[in-house]
């Protein structure tokens, strides 16, 4: 799809969406859309639609900041494990999370979804009114399925309390399913990570968002950290904190408004998984590895029967999604062969799969590092030598493509990454904004350093054909949609 139809079609989805919003602006008593809604595991042919029921259309941008406790006090609630004394600690005596800095506390009710291509729309397909899991942070999700390759599609959801009840709120947005192998249309993608509702850098939320929308992204994707539970106000050590900060994060009405219009891929890595470098057996408080695991993977974001995929994009592009966390070893173990990150089943699908593909391009997205270079304490990626038996196979096997380029995100400061001598490319996006860059100095630019910016922003990816010619360009952006640097690659 050409860029000038690309934004007609946007301005179109925007003016419904619009339109739809004032015509829902009246006295209600909710349910509403506080959160509203996100989409993933797009393919040609389905996709996951996640809503959320809210008591108040917007979060609570007026509520009572938490009581800050030191690293030293969350350790020691860590350790002992009690919710009560962990919410004391946080919440100040007499209020409840409700009453909190943007919190924006579930409803119950029943909400209804109807879709349809933005260019028919009598080819409407309408859901039965389902109602929202109490027991699921009031949510529900939708698999649609026999969809139309490279297609626009509307979303409109409608809410009510029950079947008595009148129509609450009402939300409308859009996606996209991914052309098939013989597509040749440009395609337009983002790559982001680290996120969180401290370290927003508008009160909106992350101005990232505004940057991207304006360059019509046919895909989007989050490699994880999109919330960060072990960080403070409040330190999420509990079921309730954890489910509180996804819903103020959800809330805000950038993120909202791109998730309702983009076709995404959610990813998730360590704070966003318990905390920070987590492995299967950890808890965090009294939440175990398993259902921190749970509370992401099936009630938070779309789910998805495994946590890697991969997608062909037209006939020069192809994605990897890969999952980091789930399937790993224990990161104190010691390495050797027996030691995993993707785990045996997730990195024999990955080879096949790579090796089976006939895309001119093809970007494999990690959560982590595969090449690095990364620091020396960090020992739960491929970068660094907690995995470096496993990441040297899969270097290996790598290096044999000219066409692999790897993506990243966990690290919070841009590069590109190229080995001298070998045919491995990485990129790492870096973090949503400037005040949560860090962790690298702007000194340190190693041999392998194509590019080094330790400061915020997205990468952004673009597939294109000049008289038949297919190319791959990726620019790093910084927070104001700035190109600070670009890589081209022609075949």
């Amino acid at each position: 799809m050409n860029s000038i139809l690309k934004r007609l079609t946007f301005l179109a989805i925007v003016f419904v969406t619009i339109f739809s919003s004032c015509e829902t602006e009246k006295e209600t008593d909710g349910p509403y859309f506080g959160n509203g809604f996100h989409n993933g595991w797009a393919d040609q042919t389905s996709i996951v639609i996640w809503t959320r029921l809210t008591q108040n259309p917007e979060g609570n941008a007026g509520g009572t900041e938490f009581i800050s406790i030191s690293s030293k006090e969350e350790n020691d609630l860590d350790k002992e494990g009690d919710a009560a004394k962990i919410h004391a600690a946080q919440i100040p005596e007499g209020l409840t999370l409700d009453d909190m800095i943007g919190a924006c506390p579930g409803a119950i009710g029943e909400v209804k979804l109807v879709y349809y291509p933005l260019t028919n729309s009598e080819n409407k397909t309408e859901t039965e009114w389902v109602a929202v899991d109490n027991d699921k942070n009031f949510t529900t999700q939708w698999k649609l399925e026999n969809l139309t390759a490279d297609t626009k599609y509307v979303v409109q959801i409608e809410a009510r309390l029950d079947e008595k009840s009148k129509v609450s709120d009402n939300i409308e947005g859009a996606f996209r399913t991914p052309p098939t192998e013989t597509g040749e249309d440009d395609i337009e993608f983002c790559v982001v990570t680290c996120h969180d509702y401290i370290r927003k850098d508008t009160t909106d939320g992350h101005k990232i968002y505004s940057a991207m929308m304006d360059l019509f992204p046919d895909f989007y994707v989050h490699t994880g950290d999109i919330e960060y539970y072990d960080k403070p106000d409040p330190w999420a050590m509990t079921e309730e904190l954890m489910r509180f900060k996804w819903d103020r994060l959800f809330a805000m009405p950038l993120q909202r408004n791109f998730w309702s219009q983009v076709t995404t891929y959610y990813m998730k890595d360590d704070h966003d998984a318990l905390k920070n470098d987590a492995w299967p057996g950890m808890k965090y408080g009294p939440v175990t590895w398993d259902r921190g695991l749970e509370i992401f993977d099936k009630e938070q974001f779309p789910s998805h029967d495994k946590f890697y995929k991969t997608v062909r994009w037209g006939k020069d592009l192809q994605i990897w999604i890969t999952e980091g966390r789930n399937y790993r070893s224990h990161n104190d173990m010691e390495d050797g062969p027996g030691k995993s990150i993707y785990g045996p089943e997730q990195k024999a699908w990955l080879y096949k799969t790579l090796k089976e593909s006939d895309a001119t391009f093809k970007v494999v997205i990690n959560a982590n590092p595969i090449l690095g270079p990364d620091r020396k304490n960090k020992r739960d990626n491929y970068a660094n030598e907690g995995f470096q038996t496993e990441g040297d196979e899969i270097r290996e096997f790598l290096n044999q493509f000219d066409n692999v380029y790897l993506c990243n995100g966990d690290r919070h400061w841009q590069y590109v990454t190229n080995p001298e001598g070998t045919n491995l490319w990485e990129f790492s996006c870096g973090a949503g904004s400037d005040v949560h860059a860090g962790g690298w100095s702007q000194e340190d630019e190693r041999p392998q350093h194509r590019f080094l910016r330790v400061k915020g922003g997205f990468l952004r990816g673009h597939v294109s054909r000049e008289s038949g010619s297919p190319t791959l360009t990726f620019q790093h952006i910084d927070v104001d949609g700035n190109i600070v640097h670009e890589e081209v690659f022609a075949k």
